[in-house]
């Protein structure tokens, strides 16, 4: 099987864990991911932020490590990937308003290419009509009605799961990375034998 082309789509603040795990599980097994922020290069710095739950009524933030992006925005053809991952924490609020960015989300939604989503990342995927749409979806709880009012139907999953529906694969956030990752390999076609 051929490697594959991953574009992830990240803002300051997006979630540490859903961008440097996800990112250097895929290269470990070979695929490309480039990581692209609106208006920023590579080799610029993103802030990112990290989110905890601490039997509160909800999550904390925490500053997370600097992320280096590795591919330059302005750059970007959609339809030189495979698939594209919308990372959450903060950064999927202001990035989905972007239009660019918007249009990108388009492409693989039309190109019925395979779409990742996670935690808050499914903000990006809503403010595109009918990504969504007839979809069972994840994400974090606290998107569940956005979901709805996009047509997709909210699935709660226990945190260490994942969702596939048709090409699109969803989690409620970083605890659920390796179910995450292990469906996206499969929807991807990547096959990991153990001798």
């Amino acid at each position: 099987m051929p490697a594959k082309k991953i574009l992830m789509l990240v803002g300051e603040f997006s979630e540490e864990y859903e961008i440097f795990v996800f990112e250097q599980a895929m290269h470990a097994v070979g695929h490309t991911v480039h990581v692209v922020c609106p208006d920023k290069n590579a080799g610029d710095i993103l802030k990112t932020s990290l989110h905890d739950f601490e039997r509160l009524q909800t999550y904390t933030e925490k500053p997370g490590h600097d992320y280096v992006l590795n591919k330059t925005f302005s750059e970007v053809r959609p339809e030189d990937y495979d698939a594209v991952y919308a990372a959450g924490g903060r950064g999927p609020e202001y990035i989905r308003i972007d239009k660019r960015v918007q249009a990108i989300v388009r492409h693989f939604h039309e190109a019925g290419k395979p779409i990742f989503t996670i935690c808050h990342g499914v903000q990006i995927l809503i403010a595109v009509d009918g990504v969504v749409r007839g979809k069972k979806v994840s994400a974090l709880k606290y998107c569940e009605p956005e979901v709805t009012l996009a047509g997709g139907e909210y699935v709660d999953l226990g945190p260490t799961e994942a969702i596939v529906d048709g090409t699109m694969v969803s989690a409620s956030g970083w605890t659920a990375l390796a179910a995450f990752m292990r469906e996206c390999l499969k929807v991807l076609g990547t096959e990991i034998r153990h001798n």
